[in-house]
């Protein structure tokens, strides 16, 4: 037993103790074979997200991601105000990051301010800054964010949350490119790109009366949409295998692989928390897993009633996932896949076109 412990350390996969059962070695051999299959698997994950990076962080091979990428290598050498919209957890942020990296602007600040986590009253001194005096607790001068993006890039991160007061004077902002610091005279140049986020619609706050018009159409000059993770859930494998690798780094823990079973529970979620809940999904699992693999019990999120119930979308979902996994197994040989699946080549390249799913680079 001491040796079989030391070389289960040293990286030893398994044991067995004389005398053993030659059912017992067949089984795991079985094991074996499936665990070698499934690390290879693994790094051809981790080839394709390096090849489909551009940005930072930014990680997917869907139709879907690399028409924004795309997008953002187009919009990105502009100075026009943008506009990103999405849901929660989308990546809105590292979106709007990737912009500046590819701006002129790239060696200015990024500045960050998100407009929902601050009362109308503080809002306006975390924007504007204020003078020595200019209220009771102002006992020194302060720049605010607008000042420190000089240069740069000034992320207006939930937008939609701001107050009518506040929407005017940025409004303001964006017309005269000057503002002042509250308590201040002296105008202050506004040398700097806007780029606002938002998960919620504003032109129907527009026709609630919750959002002005002119504000939305300054802000809305160059706009575009970050999917949510259900409409590309090709991408899971990758972003998941991401996270797993980011984590078990950041926790120096050994696991270094999902298994089957839980990558298949993932395809089915539908994750209203898109890639953010997607990223705590894999963290957690990393953290409270007992070994080198994810196991979908170490994914407490997949219970039934957060899968979805329509059985045309749970088939197509289930379809992907098997598709995918039968062309990543043979190496993207159609004709091999094809035959595999039980179908002619020409059905195969109608269901790759229809599911978009795509050859990674060489």
């Amino acid at each position: 037993i001491p040796s079989a412990i030391e070389a289960m350390k040293s990286g030893a996969y398994e044991y067995l103790l004389k005398p053993f059962d030659p059912d017992e070695l067949m089984m795991l051999i079985e094991k074996i074979i499936e665990h070698q299959a499934e690390r290879r698997e693994t790094q051809f994950l981790r080839e394709q997200y390096k090849e489909r990076t551009r940005f930072e962080n930014m990680i997917g091979q869907s139709g879907a991601l690399q028409g924004v990428f795309d997008f953002i290598e187009k919009i990105a050498p502009t100075d026009s105000t943008i506009l990103i919209k999405g849901e929660t957890g989308t990546g809105k942020g590292l979106a709007a990051r990737a912009i500046h990296t590819k701006s002129r602007r790239s060696q200015g600040p990024f500045v960050v301010v998100n407009c929902g986590a601050f009362p109308e009253h503080l809002l306006e001194s975390e924007l504007f800054g204020y003078q020595k005096g200019a209220f009771t607790d102002a006992k020194t001068t302060k720049k605010g964010r607008l000042e420190l993006a000089h240069g740069g890039t000034l992320l207006l991160d939930e937008i939609g949350e701001i107050s009518p007061r506040m929407q005017i004077d940025l409004l303001r902002v964006l017309e005269d490119h000057v503002f002042y610091r509250v308590g201040g005279t002296q105008p202050i140049e506004a040398d700097f790109r806007i780029i606002a986020a938002t998960h919620k619609d504003l032109e129907k706050a527009i026709k609630e009366g919750t959002f002005r018009e002119d504000l939305f159409y300054r802000l809305n000059v160059i706009a575009f949409v970050m999917p949510p993770l259900r409409e590309h859930k090709e991408d899971i494998p990758l972003l998941a295998d991401y996270f797993l690798h980011r984590f078990a780094q950041e926790t120096n823990k050994p696991v270094d692989q999902i298994s089957r079973e839980a990558l298949d529970e993932m395809m089915l979620y539908d994750w209203p928390g898109n890639v953010r809940e997607l990223g705590n999904a894999v963290e957690r699992a990393v953290v409270v897993g007992q070994g080198r693999r994810i196991l979908p019990q170490d994914l407490p999120i997949f219970r039934p009633e957060h899968v979805s119930p329509a059985p045309g979308r749970t088939l197509r979902e289930m379809e992907i996932v098997h598709l995918s996994s039968i062309l990543q197994e043979t190496q993207w040989n159609v004709s091999k896949s094809a035959e595999i699946l039980g179908i002619d080549r020409s059905t195969l390249y109608d269901k790759i076109k229809r599911y978009e799913l795509r050859k990674p680079a060489p």
